[in-house]
């Protein structure tokens, strides 16, 4: 039974940290019906963990993980162009995309073996993302441009940048 808990060249600890940090920006993005809900999340900061975990124990019994991790940069890169779209001559979908790219970056910090580094990054993510929004709209100064006009036409409801 121990074999089957054994997951090497991973660790219980990566994987958790990597499920967490995920948890917290999903758990936020989901709140507000984003497209980036809690499992896509989750699956995105795992996958870079065991990616990042993977160039470092298994290619060439070398740490090559500076390929793997630009390699994942270029891929997300597309994921998140996935979630951008334009509409009405407004680009919705920005933030989305960037907590995406924020998601694969802690995944590669978590697979360096910075668990509570990459879980301390994500809280500052959703802090960052929850404050900003309670700054927009707290400050009529913050809500000039795109975003106003957005959510004045749509009845004042949230809007997906």
């Amino acid at each position: 039974m121990e074999a089957f808990w054994s997951i090497e060249p991973f660790h219980w600890a990566g994987i958790t940290a990597a499920m967490l940090a995920g948890l917290f920006i999903g758990l936020e993005r989901q709140l507000l019906g984003k497209p980036v809900g809690i499992r896509t999340s989750i699956l995105i900061c795992l996958g870079t963990y065991v990616f990042v975990k993977l160039g470092a124990t298994e290619l060439g019994g070398g740490d090559d993980t500076t390929r793997i991790i630009g390699q994942i940069i270029t891929g997300i890169g597309f994921l998140g162009a996935g979630v951008i779209l334009a509409r009405d001559g407004m680009v919705l979908g920005v933030t989305s995309a960037a907590a995406i790219w924020m998601l694969a970056s802690i995944g590669s910090v978590i697979g360096k073996d910075h668990y509570l580094t990459g879980v301390k990054l994500s809280i500052l993510t959703v802090f960052i993302l929850v404050g900003v929004d309670l700054l927009e709209n707290s400050f009529k100064t913050l809500q000039k441009g795109v975003h106003r006009q957005f959510k004045l036409r749509e009845g004042g409801s949230n809007i997906e940048r």
